[in-house]
């Protein structure tokens, strides 16, 4: 997002905040369930759940793949150092290339790029830290941190 411009937030009322809360809670739950539960009818919320994805306040919905049961069980998070601040767009168009990273950010601080990475095992993590991180042209330097444990992820606040 361009912080030089900032678009007008769009105006949501409190059915558009229950409907949030509901479908968020469960991406899978019945319009007609929700409906029931707001009090209108099943039209109404196909209309404002539309009117909620035109104004981008959501984005589709998606199955969410638990990682360890698919094998990868080491969660790292890895800050990168750049050579210098114009290599951000290459380094990010060559991480994307790296599958087990699922999230990187430009950021402010002390790392350029903050990645999140997630893979089978630790020298797994190791082999990917030697033979792709290294390899790509600007980065300067990276330090890894392994999640232990997830405490809690969550969306943000609906009022």
């Amino acid at each position: 997002m361009n912080q030089d411009h900032i678009e007008p937030l769009p105006q949501i009322d409190e059915l558009d905040e229950k409907i949030l809360k509901l479908i968020t809670k469960n991406a899978r739950i019945p319009f007609l369930e929700v409906a029931r539960e707001c009090g209108v009818s099943g039209a109404a919320i196909h209309q404002r759940v539309q009117r909620l994805l035109n104004l981008g306040v959501v984005s589709g919905s998606e199955f969410i793949v638990n990682p360890a049961k698919l094998g990868y069980n080491t969660c790292a998070y890895m800050g990168v150092y750049l050579e210098k601040a114009k290599y951000h767009s290459q380094v990010a168009k060559a991480l994307r290339e790296i599958p087990e990273v699922v999230e990187c950010h430009y950021t402010t601080g002390q790392y350029a790029i903050f990645v999140k990475i997630q893979t089978k095992t630790n020298k797994h993590l190791k082999k990917l830290i030697d033979e792709a991180f290294q390899e790509i042209e600007g980065i300067a330097r990276t330090e890894t941190f392994i999640s232990l444990e997830m405490d809690f992820k969550r969306q943000v606040a609906i009022k």
